[in-house]
C-alpha cells in the first residue's frame, strides 16, 4: 500500500486525558473512535471523524506528568474556506473551552483563528483554501 492511502493518526500525551480528549470532540466536531485503558500503563483515546483518513490520539502513560506543549508553535491546522463554516468552527471552539490566543507566527493571524487547549497545544481555524 502507498503511504499515499495509509490512516494517519497524530499521537501525543496528556495529563488530563478526558478532558481534552472531550474538548477536541465539541470543539472540533470530532467523535470517540475508540479508547484504550491500562495498555502496559497507558490509557488513550482516539478521537476523529469516521471516514477520515486521520485521527488524533491523546495518550496518559500512569503516574507520569507530561507537563505542557514544548512550543507554541506545535499546531494542528484546519482549512475552512467558507466563510460561514469558519465562523461557526470559531465559535464552537470557544464554547468547547479552547482559548484564542495570538499566533506564535504571525502568518496564521492573517486568515485565521488560533486557539490553546488547556496543555498549550494549538489548533489554527484556517479561513482559506489550502495551497494558497
Amino acid at each position: 500500500m502507498p503511504i499515499a492511502n495509509a490512516v494517519l493518526r497524530i499521537a501525543r500525551p496528556t495529563d488530563r486525558l478526558q478532558e481534552i480528549a472531550t474538548l477536541y470532540c465539541q470543539g472540533l466536531g470530532f467523535e470517540r473512535l475508540g479508547e484504550f485503558r491500562d495498555h502496559q500503563g497507558f490509557d488513550g483515546v482516539m478521537v476523529g471523524h469516521p471516514q477520515r483518513g486521520y485521527h488524533l490520539e491523546f495518550t496518559h502513560h500512569r503516574g507520569v506528568e507530561v507537563g505542557q506543549a514544548p512550543t507554541q508553535d506545535h499546531l494542528l491546522v484546519f482549512y475552512l474556506p467558507d466563510e460561514q463554516e469558519w465562523v461557526t468552527g470559531c465559535k464552537r471552539m470557544l464554547t468547547a473551552g479552547f482559548r484564542r490566543v495570538a499566533a506564535y507566527n504571525p502568518y496564521w493571524d492573517a486568515h485565521g483563528q488560533t486557539f490553546e487547549d488547556p496543555d498549550g497545544y494549538r489548533v489554527v481555524l484556517q479561513q482559506q483554501v489550502w495551497g494558497q
